[in-house]
């Protein structure tokens, strides 16, 4: 009996190998084949050596198939004739089959790891015999690591081909780079492709659309793109499959023009327009708001004959609740279930979501129970979205109970159910029982993620419990692996952020070690939860709120360390709470790194620094600071045209026209309001320039805009100092038409003024109005105040 009888058809985990190789298997049964595959045994039973091997089995060659390969393959004397057999093969591209390299696959699995020992032992008998392995043996040996269980096998099996000759092709490194891609170590994987560009190994549509996917999973949305723009540079022509994922990409990346481009084209190349494509136009749309345009592009099919199915009824309905048009989600609900068309898990998660959004979570509730009692089995996902509103409603007992639920229903809490209960606890104020969630998470194996440490991080900070939040921060970053954090920061090779781990993964790449940078990102990957951005945003602003300007400007300096990129956010963060302190140089450093390194400011952080300006009598800067930041808003010829008027009434001296110019332009939007006026209002009285301040208020005025208390306040302060007297009524009798209640200092210098310039009626006017307006003028006045009006 031979040795492999009865393995046959035993093959890799993937079904579609299994049913290749039976069908030609048994078509090998043909005379001719059998014979063949008898001659190939013979030699195989009977030549000694693997040098002798290829000879007498290079003179059969021109007489053999790839079935009749496989059918001796499938009967070899020996797993190390076998594998001589299959390497041999290789060499041949019409000896070469799916069946038989399953078949080797099949066989390296049936008896791991002797099996594979057996293959590395034929390998170095071929070495040996000076004759060069081919790729596509290594292809199936890797393969067959990766789906025993033993990836880093499988990049150390690709690492080793130049010890035999071997150098990898696009096959190869299409198997390498599936593996990486599926461990998400998309970085290694992107630096292989380019080990393989540049060894001039050409890439196919299988190795873009492996690498598209692993960009996608890993969110590098605009990647993707590019690379799938150099895909088609390069002439290579996109499966459907493909195709559908970068409509999705492009309408993520708000590229909808290129997206129906992108459509029209697959039709161009008669593509098949299937219900996955025009869905994946359809959700790409809704995600990012533009559900009118998606109605419009369903309309387009369908006169193409589309018939909207569950997933467009999902994704659509999914949009509208996502854009607040609550009504319309369910009235599209409704006609779907006229259409006959039921829901399933997905769509009542939307349902779900969309109510506990609403603030329906009563109405949520009954979609679950609707759903459970229709026999459907909610997932993980669809609980999580329930106890995510329940716990946004406050009902944390309820939340509590349906996390029990969801182990008895055959699922598991996973990270994003902990989180959810973590921070519904936070938000609650129970901090405590939250860190109770967060010691049981562990003790059910489920790993925290940035979002769990990030929530608990959030409750402590605002808890005023800075000293733990830190600890558990330092937790978070120093991960399962505290070794390894220190030997990659302060190391001989320093990978302290993604760029240095960037570079190094792709010197070791180009060097030819890949296994060394796949087991430096292993290492990485297994040491724990790398802080994100949201993490250190979280802690500036608890640091910035208790007063510990040193340790959160500490922690910035920490954050770009890492690798990170501060955002808006944590500019905004730092300079509101420099700002609180009155740390105004500080203010103007960090707004100037945040242009430097091409972050945008948002409108608060232009309003903290115009503020921070002003307190320095710089008002002349903060005004051109808000002309450069609307020169960049505004993008129509028509109103760069009125800033720029606006610039040069600023410049000629003339600061009134140009608040008037700018207060025309935002009326004519419908925008206008006080800001940023009152601001430089303000400033200009700080700079005794209340000729222009009293400008601007009463320009405020004439458009209808009210002034803000505090700028009302210092005019009238300064208005009384520099003896304009007369002003200084009049803002005072508009303030008290506006309801503005002001403290002692302000009230009782005007009515002192007023009496020594022998104003004593305006006085007394100013008492009885104030008091009609609900001051305590007998509390309100001071004595010298009462002694002046009384006398």
């Amino acid at each position: 009996m031979r040795w492999a009888t009865g393995i046959a058809f035993l093959l890799p985990r993937s079904g579609g190998g299994r049913h290749q190789c039976q069908h030609l298997l048994s078509s090998a049964s043909l005379p001719g084949d059998l014979s063949l595959s008898e001659d190939i045994l013979y030699i195989l039973e009977t030549v000694p050596s693997a040098a002798a091997i290829q000879p007498s089995l290079n003179s059969l060659a021109p007489l053999l198939s790839a079935s009749s390969v496989s059918l001796a393959l499938s009967s070899a004397p020996s797993l190390s004739s076998a594998f001589l057999l299959f390497a041999w093969s290789s060499h041949h591209r019409a000896l070469r089959s799916f069946a038989a390299h399953n078949l080797v696959i099949s066989f390296l699995l049936r008896d791991s790891p002797s099996s594979f020992s057996s293959f590395w032992s034929s390998l170095s008998d071929l070495r040996s015999s000076s004759i060069p392995v081919h790729p596509y043996a290594f292809s199936a040996l890797i393969s067959a690591y990766n789906a025993a269980g033993f990836p880093e096998k499988a990049v150390e099996a690709f690492n080793r081909m130049p010890e035999f000759a071997s150098r990898p092709n696009t096959f190869t490194y299409n198997t390498l780079l599936s593996i990486l891609a599926g461990k998400g170590m998309i970085l290694l994987a992107m630096s292989v492709y380019n080990q393989m560009i540049k060894s001039d190994c050409l890439p196919n549509s299988s190795t873009y659309t492996i690498l598209i996917h692993g960009l996608c999973k890993s969110g590098k949305i605009d990647d993707a793109l590019r690379l799938f723009d150099e895909m088609l540079r390069r002439g290579i022509a996109p499966k459907t499959t493909l195709y559908t994922v970068i409509l999705s990409l492009l309408c993520c990346a708000n590229r909808i023009d290129d997206a129906i481009r992108q459509l029209q084209s697959m039709k161009e190349n008669n593509s098949r327009l299937d219900e996955v494509a025009r869905n994946a136009l359809l959700s790409g749309l809704c995600q990012i708001g533009r559900i009118d345009q998606a109605f419009e592009q369903l309309k387009l099919f369908q006169v193409d004959g589309f018939v909207l199915g569950l997933n467009g009824y999902s994704c659509l309905i999914d949009g509208l609740f996502r854009t607040r048009r609550f009504e319309e989600a369910c009235e599209f609900y409704r006609e779907m279930l006229k259409n006959n068309i039921r829901p399933d898990c997905v769509l009542y998660t939307i349902m779900i979501r969309g109510h506990a959004d609403a603030g329906r979570i009563e109405e949520a509730c009954e979609f679950f129970n609707e759903m459970t009692n229709g026999g459907l089995v909610p997932d993980t996902y669809c609980y999580n979205t329930l106890i995510k509103g329940l716990c946004d409603a406050g009902l944390l007992d309820r939340a509590r109970s349906l996390k029990l639920e969801i182990s008895q229903n055959g699922c598991f809490p996973d990270s994003a159910t902990y989180s959810i209960l973590i921070c519904g606890l936070c938000k609650e104020g129970l901090i405590y029982e939250a860190q109770q969630i967060f010691d049981e998470m562990g003790k059910a194996g489920c790993f925290p993620t940035v979002m769990t440490f990030n929530s608990l991080i959030s409750g402590l900070c605002k808890a005023g419990k800075m000293e733990e939040a830190q600890l558990l921060f330092y937790k978070m970053e120093m991960g399962t692996n505290p070794y390894l954090f220190f030997r990659l920061s302060q190391g001989p090779e320093q990978v302290h952020d993604i760029s240095s781990l960037q570079e190094r993964i792709r010197e070791l790449c180009l060097s030819g070690d890949v296994l060394k940078a796949y087991k430096l990102l292993c290492a990485i990957i297994n040491s724990g939860v790398a802080p994100d951005v949201v993490t250190y945003n979280i802690l500036i602003n608890g640091m910035c709120k208790a007063g510990k300007i040193k340790q959160a400007l500490k922690l910035l300096e920490d954050l770009q360390t890492k690798g990170h990129f501060p955002d808006a956010i944590t500019y905004g963060t730092l300079i509101d709470g420099l700002s609180r302190v009155h740390r105004d140089k500080d203010v103007s450093e960090v707004f100037e790194q945040m242009l430097k390194n091409g972050c945008k400011p948002t409108v608060s952080i232009y309003n903290t620094q115009m503020r921070t300006l002003t307190r320095r009598r710089q008002t002349s800067k903060a005004v051109l600071l808000w002309l450069d930041y609307i020169s960049q808003e505004k993008t129509s010829s028509e109103e760069a045209e009125t800033i720029w008027i606006a610039r040069k009434h600023f410049e000629e001296g003339s600061l009134v026209e140009a608040v008037r110019t700018l207060l025309v332009l935002e009326r004519n939007q419908g925008c206008a309001n006080s800001f940023p006026y009152t601001i430089w209002l303000i400033g200009l009285c700080q700079e005794w320039k209340t000729d222009e301040a009293l400008g601007i208020f009463t320009l405020l005025r004439e458009f209808e805009i009210e002034a803000t208390p505090p700028s009302c306040a210092l005019l009238i302060n300064y208005l009384c100092r520099a003896g304009k007297l007369g002003s200084a009524l009049d803002v005072m009798l508009y303030s008290l038409r506006k309801g503005f209640l002001f403290m002692k200092p302000v009230g009782n210098r005007l009515l002192r003024r007023l009496c020594l310039h022998n104003k004593m009626k305006d006085a007394q006017e100013i008492v009885r109005r104030m008091h009609l307006a609900g001051y305590d003028m007998d509390l309100y006045l001071r004595k010298s105040t009462k002694a002046l009006l009384y006398t």
